[in-house]
């Protein structure tokens, strides 16, 4: 079974990958000054649409229910629904799971650090370039174990 993960947000962590092999990185959506407000969802449907060729069988995402600001909640719902018609496009299941679940998972701890996650990830056998990376691998782990 080949499963995409993803940690939301401007930055998104994503692992995609089945118990023998993963694919994993951190992209970057961020605006220029001179962009609208909208640039960033488009950016993230074109990345979004480059998985299409990859046969996905389940998609599972970090399900954050605390954000940091207002501006992040409305980043983090808009990259949301957008995934969504995504995998319902394509007819692929997905599932949220909260962050604490991931970070105990992978950790051992609900509230594992940043530093932790990449640490975990680095013991591994990873070599994240960041934390969103780090957790987008710790969703998969935590995902494969799910029945």
């Amino acid at each position: 079974m080949k499963i995409l993960s993803l940690d939301l947000g401007t930055t998104t962590g994503w692992a995609v990958g089945s118990v023998q092999s993963v694919d994993s990185g951190s992209e970057s959506f961020k605006s220029k000054k001179k962009d609208g407000n909208g640039v960033k969802f488009l950016k993230f449907k074109q990345w979004l649409a480059e998985f299409d060729s990859i046969e996905i069988d389940r998609v599972y995402y970090e399900k954050v229910m605390n954000h940091s600001s207002v501006y992040a909640a409305h980043a983090y719902g808009g990259f949301l629904a957008l995934l969504i018609v995504w995998c319902e496009r394509r007819e692929i299941p997905y599932t949220g799971i909260g962050v604490g679940t991931i970070k105990k998972s992978w950790t051992g701890r609900g509230n594992a650090s940043k530093r932790e996650m990449i640490d975990e990830a680095v013991n591994r056998g990873f070599d994240p370039a960041d934390d969103n990376e780090a957790d987008a691998l710790a969703l998969l782990d935590c995902a494969t174990r799910i029945k």
